[in-house]
């Protein structure tokens, strides 16, 4: 990075803490810090959900799936894409809501204290490893841009992240929602420009590197994209690594995102708790993110142009991870324009858009459902504001800690990933059962912790079990042999691991196919080996064995299927999902790594449900005035002006009857009401939008083929 770099960089980070002193004057009461007043538009929640939603892991992640699975790789993030029409929904209950928080909600539609607390001990350890995964990221992105990896004798991350949370903590601490919202505008320009800066120049590159420029413009920089970059690269389903990401998988993904999304904290507010009115909280929720899906189109392309130009880099092969890192300093940095510092702060501004919510939402968590609950149930609105500066430090400090400590961006997020099981079904039930209640709700999150978070740590230290061949199995191990004409990233690919080979054999991994341009080539792809029951899969105990099962050809691919037949030891948690097919007699040695990983939904999504419903037909209701009040609110449509909306209220309060009129079953415990033209509209429109990315994509990855 030259001198122009680090003043851009100096210019964002001073802007960003201006704001925030800016911020804090509009700052009175806790409705001001957690939910800014409820007084935003259509824009700033458009850009607040953007933001929220886009980490700075995701843009590294698509890179380093893209490059080695092809275009497929682009649903290690888009597999959001087919959420986001709920959210057309959902932004409604968080609007009606009427809360600071999420755990005021759990609080009121439960009539526990208990479980607002329970709820802000998940969400503070949800966001230190969601957010631990964008500070890795950072770190990871950083260290090709600037050049080093360690400053003044410590690891670069190690002066960085501290440096990146203070000034988050700066900004957010001071101004509170209102800060974040307006610096979350700026970034989301940010993390635009982060998206598609990379493409124009890396066609030019590509013409300039192996083109005519004197001839050629940046179109044809696509052509020669296609021209360097296998076919298999670009299919959306399948790839060079025999299908990581197939269609039952995406499906899985999205299911399992539906369900766990609507209990992350942070939705309270950027979900549409802060807005004006119920249609600037659905438009900002839903364009924010379809904004996201689109950045995502770009950085799937950004990947494939890095594929197509840095090939041969040794960074990259060493660790893929540092695809955008060094493709920005390989594109960008010969221009010396400050083209790099303003990479570097687009990729900031995509993290720290998303930690000043969730410490803003952290703080109100603890203030609300903890400190005003339990500790000062009489404090005064200063002496709360203070307390949420102070504890909104806990959030940023606590993800740094595990950032540094851990350093696993893709380790962080699944476990990130894998909490909101223990909420979720409380949260979806308890919206439409009135049956549903506190006793039932503590034996499914008890139950949850018990099978899919205690117990499978517990049972790793079971020595008989990790080595028991009935519990150590994997699938069947399938290499399959392609014969292709070598294109010009695999020649410049075997190149580089040649070099790379010779100076670090440790770190150069398996080697390429040797490769002559347009020569036929063997590319070997070897899948399946995967536990089945052990989380970070087997090892092998002495020297491995093989049985093979099945040989054969077809076109110019050879397959040939083998199984472990030696003694393994499992790694890491164990899978307790599994067991039902089990006992079921289910063989799951033909299924693929992303089957396992489907096969894992049924078990985590429909128990907690099964579970809590159960329960509740055996234990006592909550009381009937508190949900009459309760869904009365929830179907009192919000008004803008707070003594309206407050008018509106009271009147459903005092004849919750008034709304039988809309529920689907009026005579029974069921809530569900007719839905409006605006909502099935709305919800169909969004639906058409998403096919509508999925084509822009392939049709962007078709140009110059």
């Amino acid at each position: 990075m030259s001198t122009i770099d680090y003043v851009v960089l100096f210019l964002y980070f001073a802007t960003m803490i201006a704001i925030g002193i800016w911020a804090m004057r509009r700052v009175q009461k806790q409705e001001d810090y957690f939910l800014g007043g409820r007084g935003f538009g259509k824009l700033l929640q458009t850009f607040a959900a953007f933001g929220a939603g886009t980490g700075a892991h995701e843009p590294g992640t698509v890179g380093r799936t893209v490059w080695t699975s092809g275009l497929s790789g682009v649903w290690s993030a888009l597999m959001w894409l087919f959420v986001t029409p709920i959210y057309w929904i959902t932004a409604v209950w968080y609007r009606r809501m009427r809360h600071l928080t999420l755990g005021d909600w759990f609080v009121e539609r439960y009539e526990s204290r208990a479980l607002g607390a329970a709820y802000t001990v998940f969400a503070l350890t949800f966001y230190m490893f969601y957010l631990s995964t964008m500070f890795s990221a950072i770190a990871k992105f950083a260290a090709p841009l600037m050049g080093f990896n360690e400053i003044w004798g410590m690891e670069l991350q190690t002066v960085l992240i501290p440096t990146i949370a203070a000034v988050v903590i700066a900004y957010g601490v001071l101004g509170g929602l209102t800060a974040a919202y307006w610096t979350d505008l700026i970034q989301g320009i940010f993390i635009i420009v982060l998206s598609v800066l990379l493409i124009p120049y890396g066609l030019w590159a590509l013409v300039t590197e192996f083109g005519d420029p004197a001839t050629q413009g940046i179109s044809d920089g696509f052509t020669i994209l296609h021209q360097r970059v296998s076919a298999d690269y670009f299919g959306l389903f399948d790839g060079p690594a025999a299908g990581e990401f197939p269609i039952q998988y995406i499906i899985s993904l999205t299911l399992l995102a539906i369900i766990g999304i609507v209990v992350q904290p942070h939705f309270i507010a950027t979900g549409g708790g802060s807005a004006k009115d119920e249609n600037d909280a659905r438009i900002g929720l839903v364009v924010g993110n379809f904004l996201k899906r689109l950045c995502t189109v770009g950085w799937a392309l950004t990947a494939l142009i890095a594929l197509a130009l840095l090939a041969g880099n040794p960074e990259i092969i060493k660790d893929p991870d540092q695809v955008w890192g060094v493709a920005a300093r390989e594109i960008l940095g010969p221009l010396n324009m400050g083209l790099v510092g303003l990479m570097l702060a687009c990729l900031l501004a995509a993290m720290m858009s998303s930690a000043d919510t969730y410490m803003i939402v952290s703080s109100g968590l603890v203030v609300r459902n903890v400190f005003a609950a339990y500790i000062s149930p009489d404090a005064s609105e200063q002496t709360c504001l203070r307390v949420a500066r102070v504890t909104g430090l806990v959030i940023i400090v606590g993800a740094s800690v595990v950032a540094m400590k851990m350093s696993d961006v893709f380790g962080q997020f699944k476990l990130a990933m894998e909490l909101p099981i223990l909420f979720a079904a409380p949260f979806w039930i308890g919206m439409y059962w009135r049956r549903a209640n506190r006793t039932a709700v503590w034996i499914t999150i008890a139950t949850s912790a018990l099978l899919f978070f205690v117990l499978p740590i517990g049972l790793t230290n079971i020595e008989s079990l990790r080595t028991s061949p009935a519990w150590t199995q994997t699938t069947n191990i399938e290499t399959r042999t392609t014969t292709r004409p070598a294109t010009a990233a695999d020649v410049a690919r075997y190149e580089a691991w040649t070099r790379l080979a010779a100076e670090e054999p440790d770190d150069a991994g398996a080697a390429p196919p040797n490769a002559v341009l347009g020569e036929p080539i063997e590319v070997v792809t070897k899948t399946g080996g995967n536990a089945i029951f052990w989380k970070e899969g087997v090892e092998v105990i002495g020297t491995p064995t093989y049985e093979t099962l099945s040989e054969s050809t077809t076109g110019n691919t050879h397959l040939l299927v083998q199984r472990h037949t030696g003694p393994l030891a499992g790694k890491g948690w164990f899978n307790i999902d599994f067991i039902v097919y089990h006992w079921l007699g289910i063989d799951l040695a033909s299924a693929s790594k992303a089957t396992l990983e489907t096969l894992r939904l049924p078990p985590r999504l429909l128990f907690p449900f099964v579970v809590l419903m159960l329960a509740s037909l055996i234990t006592p209701r909550n009381s009937k005035l508190a949900l009459d009040r309760y869904y009365a609110k929830m179907n009192t449509e919000v008004d803008a002006d707070p003594s309206a909306d407050q008018a509106k209220l009271q009147a459903a309060f005092a004849d919750p009857t008034q709304y039988d009129s809309i529920r689907l079953f009026p005579r029974s415990d069921w809530e569900f009401t007719r839905p409006r033209p605006k909502d099935w509209i709305g919800f169909l429109v969004s639906v058409a939008v998403c096919f509508v990315i999925v084509g822009l994509l392939a049709w962007l990855a078709g140009i110059g083929s």
